[in-house]
C-alpha cells in the first residue's frame, strides 16, 4: 500500500512547515511582488471609479467632455495592465525557479538514499517522473497559484473599495453571495484533495496491475492463475470507478460553489436596483458596480477557484510525493507452489538465464559458421565476427538486467535477424555490439576486438550501425552517399545507387552532384540514403536498428537483400518478420529466455516466434 492515499489533510500538514520556510526565505522577492500588486489594485478601482463618474458627472449631467475624460482614465488604467503584468513576472522567477531547484535536489536526494548501501533497496521507478514530469507540474502549478491568489486579492481590494466609495449599500448587496460562494469553495478543498488522491492511487494500482499482468501473460496462462488476476483487475477497476464517482462528487459541489460565488452577487443586483435606488444610489454608481462585477472582482474569482481547485490539489498531491516521507516498501514477492507466478499475490517470474547463441553446426566451441541460406557460402576465417561472452546489461545499479548473461556468437559473413517485442533490448543489443554502450558485466568482441572502450576511430574502422532515424546532411548526393568511403569512385556510387534502389530519388534530385536538402526528403527517402551509405563503407560488420521501418515491404526487400550480398557481416533488428525469413539465423529475444537458430529452428524452440509467424501470415500461430 502507498502512504496516505486518501489523507489530504495529513498531505497538507506534511507540506505546510517546508512551504513556509521556503517563503519565509524570500521576503525580498514577496515584497515586491506585493508592490507590482498594488498597482492592480488600483486599476481595479479606476475602472469601475471611472465608468460611475463619466455617467453621473459626465454624460447624464449634460457634460460630454467631462464623461470623456473619466473614460479616458479608465481606458488608461486597463492598459496600464500590461506593464504590470510584465513586472509581476519578472518577480515571479524568483519563486518558481528556486523551487524547481529544490525539488529536484530532494528528488535526487531521495533517489541516491534509496540505492546507496542501508537505504530502503530496489529499483525506484518513480525517479524518472519525479525529476522531469512531477516536478514540472509543480514548479507550473505554483506559478499559476501565485499569479491567481495575487490577482484575486489585489483586485479584490480595489473592486471593493470602489464599490465602498460608490455607495456602501452595494456592498450590503454584493457581499454576502460572493462570501457564501467562496465559503462553500474552501469547503471543498480538503476532501477534493483527498478524493483527487483516493483517485490517484486507484489508477497508478490498476496500471501497475494490468503492466504486470501483461509481462506475464504467459506464465499466467501456463498456471491456471488467470481467473485470479482477472478478479483483481475487476477489483481494481471497480476501486477506480469508485474513487472517481467521489471525485465527480465533489467536483459538482465545487461547480454549485462557483455558481454561488460567480452569479448570484449579478442576480443580486438586479434585483436589489429599486431598493438600492430609493437608498441614494445614482445609475452611474450601479453602472460603475456591475463593471466592478463583470470585469474585475468575478473573473478574478473565477479564476481562483478554478486554478486552486485543479492546480492547487495537484501541487499538494505532487509536492507531498517530493518532499513528504518515503513511500512504504512493497511487500517482496513470494514464490507460488513451484514459482507458478500468481498476480493477486503480486509474485513474478525472475528473467531466465537466456540459452547460448552459437553457429548451429559443429561442436559449440569450434566457432565454425552455418552454411548460409539459400547455398549462400559463408565468409571469412574461424574468428567471430561479432562475440558476446556473458553479457549483462542493466541501466542502473538496483535495475533489472535488459540482458542477462547473453552468449551470442556470429560468423563472418552470416546475415543475423534479432526479433522481440518492444523494449526487450534489441537497440541495446546493437549499441553493445556498437561499442556505444558498455556492458554491465561481460565482454563484446567484433572481428576477435573488445569493443569497450574502444578508440571511435578504431570502432568506425569495424562496424556500421544505421539507427531507425536515418541522418542526411546539407550537401550534394554523392557526398553523403561517400561518407563513409570517401575514396568511392562514381562507378562505386552508380554501383550503391542501382543496388538500393535509388536511382529515381537520384535522378529527381537532379543527379549525384545536386544538392540535398535534408528537410525535403522524406523519412523513408533518408533511409536509403543511410543504407546505401552503409553499402559504400568498408566497415566488415553493418548493424541495422530498424534501419527499413520507413519504407514498403518490396523496399525493404530490395536493400536487405543488396546488404547481404555485401562482402560482410549483416545484424539486423527486424522491422517485419520478412527480415527473419531472409536471415540466416534468427535470435528470439522474449525477456526470458534467448533462442537463436534458423527460422524453422526459431519456430519448433520459440513461442513468440511462432506467435508472431502467426499474426504476420494472418492466421493461427504454427505449432512445433
Amino acid at each position: 500500500m502507498t502512504r496516505g492515499a486518501g489523507d489530504g489533510s495529513g498531505a497538507l500538514r506534511r507540506v505546510t512547515p517546508p512551504a513556509r520556510r521556503f517563503l519565509a526565505r524570500r521576503t525580498g522577492v514577496l515584497a515586491r511582488l506585493a508592490l507590482w500588486s498594488l498597482a492592480e489594485t488600483g486599476q481595479a478601482f479606476l475602472v469601475g471609479y471611472g465608468v460611475a463618474r463619466a455617467v453621473d458627472q459626465g454624460f447624464l449631467a449634460g457634460d460630454a467632455p467631462r464623461g470623456l475624460l473619466w473614460l479616458a482614465i479608465a481606458l488608461v488604467a486597463v492598459l496600464f495592465g500590461a506593464p504590470v503584468i510584465r513586472g509581476v513576472f519578472a518577480q515571479l522567477a524568483g519563486l518558481t525557479e528556486p523551487l524547481r531547484d529544490g525539488l529536484v535536489r530532494r528528488a535526487v536526494d531521495r533517489s541516491f538514499a534509496r540505492a546507496l548501501p542501508g537505504g530502503a533497496g530496489g529499483t525506484d521507478r518513480a525517479a524518472v517522473s519525479r525529476l522531469t514530469n512531477q516536478v514540472e507540474i509543480a514548479r507550473d502549478s505554483f506559478a499559476g497559484l501565485v499569479l491567481t491568489l495575487r490577482s484575486f486579492v489585489f483586485t479584490a481590494a480595489g473592486a471593493l473599495l470602489g464599490l465602498l466609495s460608490l455607495h456602501p449599500a452595494l456592498l450590503v448587496v454584493v457581499l454576502p453571495p460572493l462570501t457564501a460562494g467562496l465559503a462553500l469553495f474552501l469547503a471543498t478543498l480538503r476532501p477534493m484533495a483527498a478524493a483527487q488522491r483516493r483517485a490517484l492511487a486507484a489508477d497508478e494500482a490498476l496500471g501497475d496491475h494490468a503492466a504486470r499482468s501483461r509481462a506475464a501473460l504467459r506464465d499466467l496462462t501456463a498456471h491456471g492463475t488467470t481467473p485470479g488476476a482477472a478478479r483483481r483487475g475487476a477489483e481494481l477497476v471497480d476501486g477506480a470507478a469508485a474513487a472517481a464517482r467521489v471525485l465527480a462528487g465533489w467536483a459538482a459541489v465545487r461547480t454549485a460553489a462557483l455558481g454561488v460565488a460567480g452569479q448570484l452577487p449579478v442576480l443580486a443586483l438586479l434585483l436589489a436596483v429599486p431598493w438600492l435606488r430609493g437608498r441614494g444610489v445614482t445609475a452611474g454608481a450601479l453602472l460603475g458596480a456591475f463593471t466592478y462585477l463583470v470585469q474585475s472582482l468575478l473573473p478574478a474569482l473565477h479564476t481562483l477557484m478554478t486554478a486552486l481547485g485543479a492546480a492547487g490539489a495537484r501541487l499538494l498531491v505532487v509536492l507531498d510525493r517530493i518532499i513528504g516521507p518515503e513511500p512504504e516498501p512493497e511487500p517482496e514477492p513470494e514464490p507460488a507452489g513451484a514459482g507458478a507466478p500468481t498476480v493477486g499475490h503480486h509474485a513474478w517470474p525472475r528473467p531466465a538465464r537466456p540459452a547460448a547463441c552459437r553457429p548451429a553446426t559443429g561442436p559449440k566451441d569450434a566457432g565454425a559458421p552455418p552454411p548460409a541460406r539459400g547455398g549462400r557460402p559463408a565468409r571469412g576465417g574461424p574468428t567471430a565476427a561479432v562475440e558476446l561472452r556473458s553479457v549483462t546489461l542493466s541501466y542502473g545499479a538496483r535495475a533489472e538486467p535488459v540482458l542477462d548473461s547473453l552468449d551470442l556468437r556470429v560468423a563472418p559473413g552470416e546475415h543475423l535477424a534479432v526479433v522481440g517485442p518492444s523494449g526487450i533490448g534489441k537497440s541495446t543489443l546493437t549499441r553493445l555490439v556498437a561499442g556505444t554502450l558498455a556492458p554491465s558485466g561481460g565482454e563484446v568482441r567484433v572481428s576477435g576486438r573488445e569493443v569497450t572502450g574502444r578508440d571511435p576511430a578504431e570502432l568506425a574502422a569495424l562496424r556500421v550501425l544505421v539507427p531507425q532515424e536515418a541522418y542526411v546532411f546539407s550537401g550534394t548526393v554523392g557526398d553523403n552517399l561517400a561518407y563513409l568511403r570517401p575514396d568511392a569512385d562514381r562507378a562505386d556510387l552508380a554501383a550503391a545507387v542501382g543496388a538500393l534502389g535509388l536511382r529515381p530519388l537520384v535522378e529527381r534530385l537532379g543527379g549525384l552532384d545536386a544538392p540535398v536538402r535534408p528537410a525535403g526528403l522524406s523519412p523513408g527517402e533518408r533511409q536509403l540514403v543511410a543504407l546505401a551509405r552503409a553499402y559504400l563503407s568498408p566497415a566488415p560488420l553493418l548493424l541495422l536498428d530498424e534501419a527499413t521501418c520507413h519504407l514498403d515491404p518490396a523496399s525493404e526487400a530490395r536493400a536487405e537483400e543488396a546488404l547481404a550480398r555485401r562482402p560482410g557481416t549483416l545484424l539486423v533488428v527486424a522491422h517485419r518478420l520478412s527480415s527473419a525469413v531472409r536471415a540466416d539465423r534468427v535470435l528470439v529475444l522474449d525477456g526470458t529466455e534467448a533462442v537463436c537458430g534458423t527460422h524453422e529452428e526459431a519456430l519448433e524452440r520459440s513461442p513468440l516466434y511462432r506467435d508472431l509467424t502467426g499474426h504476420w501470415n494472418g492466421g493461427p500461430a504454427r505449432e512445433p
